[in-house]
């Protein structure tokens, strides 16, 4: 018996949150998604034509009014072409002509806001503590506005 899209769906999102953590949102959100596309792959291969989702379009619109939705748990949503990622690097920001700087100015994303999946950004804020680089860094600055 061939499986449903629904239980298709299921059974790929269900891999995804058994690698990583996911909100109940992301799920809900990863569940749509993947069924969305599942749908426009069995409708392209039965020769219905209907590619365009708006519903992915409105999403997109949706983080640009309000940009710190963006940066989720596991993941960033470039608001320039709606791409998920860990970390927005410059050289993703480079194929539209900006710089991180330039990106959070367009965006109206907070300077000191990382463009990192907040589980990243706290995996390092836990590393960088265990190792006490927060007073490594108090130390040379000490030491530099000593010499000066």
């Amino acid at each position: 018996m061939a499986k449903t899209l629904t239980e298709m769906a299921v059974e790929i999102v269900q891999a995804q949150a058994g690698v990583g953590k996911m909100s109940p949102e992301e799920i809900e959100s990863a569940l749509q998604k993947t069924f969305s596309t599942l749908k426009s792959i069995q409708d392209l291969e039965s020769g219905k034509t209907e590619t365009v989702e708006p519903e992915e379009a409105s999403e997109l619109e949706m983080y640009r009014k309000d940009p710190l939705k963006s940066i989720q748990r596991n993941k960033v949503i470039s608001l320039e072409n709606g791409q998920e990622f860990k970390v927005i690097t410059n050289r993703h920001l480079s194929q539209f002509g900006l710089t991180t700087k330039e990106y959070k100015k367009k965006w109206g994303i907070p300077l000191n806001q990382p463009l990192a999946a907040k589980s990243l950004t706290a995996k390092r804020k836990k590393w960088a503590k265990e190792r006490g680089l927060g007073e490594m860094l108090k130390k040379a600055r000490a030491k530099k506005a000593g010499k000066k």
